[in-house]
């Protein structure tokens, strides 16, 4: 799956496609503390000792205004309460192939940064066995844009304010310098893990205010610098 995002002050453009997306879960202490009410399991109120890595396929990728589907299959398993969530993220784009980074390299190793939504759902990630990777991968489960942002031009990639808007009402909002992760012990730790690829994908994980969407919403991610990500939400 692949797709092409504007670069921000120029006129070229860059056609994403990662070999894997690797997102972090809890690296906002905020979130943390809204554990109770997300009810996920692996999702305490306790701080990690080291970045917490899961799984989203490429499949997830759809770029701004483009709709997030909740899938028909949800309604072959009679939940209650059928929870499908926003969650707001900055994510950023490896820039070549690299291993065991150091972390005063890291952003060498970093294309560029754009706005991301961690669509999770809530159902399937608490209830399957094998943990969160189905919950977090279902088509469309990952907007990206609306550009690149490159390295150079962000600034401090740590000091950016962070919102989702649901309906145009602001449900999240944060900075990411409220991180417990920085963005270079991010890409450092994963890079331990993983050898990554040119144009692979990492999401530095949601602040506190995630909440549900249903057919006819619209989610807004908005980073400071980056702009504005738009989707509607469908029922498939």
């Amino acid at each position: 799956m692949s797709i092409t995002l504007p670069i921000k002050h120029s006129s070229a453009s860059y056609t994403l496609s990662p070999s894997k997306i690797v997102a972090l879960g809890l690296n906002y202490r905020d979130h943390i503390k809204e554990s109770a009410s997300v009810r996920v399991r692996g999702f305490t109120g306790e701080v990690p000792g080291e970045p917490i890595l899961f799984p989203k396929t490429p499949n997830v990728l759809v770029g701004d205004g483009e709709p997030i589907v909740i899938p028909a299959l949800l309604g072959e398993y009679g939940f209650d309460e059928v929870r499908t969530d926003y969650e707001a993220e900055l994510a950023f784009i490896v820039r070549g192939r690299c291993k065991n980074v150091p972390e005063r390299h890291a952003l060498d190793h970093i294309l560029g940064f754009t706005c991301m939504n961690d669509v999770s759902q809530r159902n399937i990630q608490n209830s399957d066995r094998s943990g969160w990777f189905r919950g977090k991968s279902f088509d469309t489960f990952g907007p990206v844009g609306p550009c690149i942002v490159k390295t150079e031009d962000i600034g401090d990639p740590q000091n950016l304010m962070i919102r989702c808007l649901l309906n145009g009402r602001v449900v999240q909002e944060s900075n990411t310098d409220r991180m417990i992760f920085s963005i270079p012990e991010i890409l450092s730790f994963v890079s331990k893990n993983f050898t990554l690829e040119e144009g692979d994908l990492i999401a530095t994980g949601t602040p506190s205010g995630v909440g549900p969407i249903s057919h006819g919403d619209v989610v807004e991610v908005e980073i400071e610098k980056i702009g504005i990500l738009r989707n509607p939400v469908v029922a498939e």
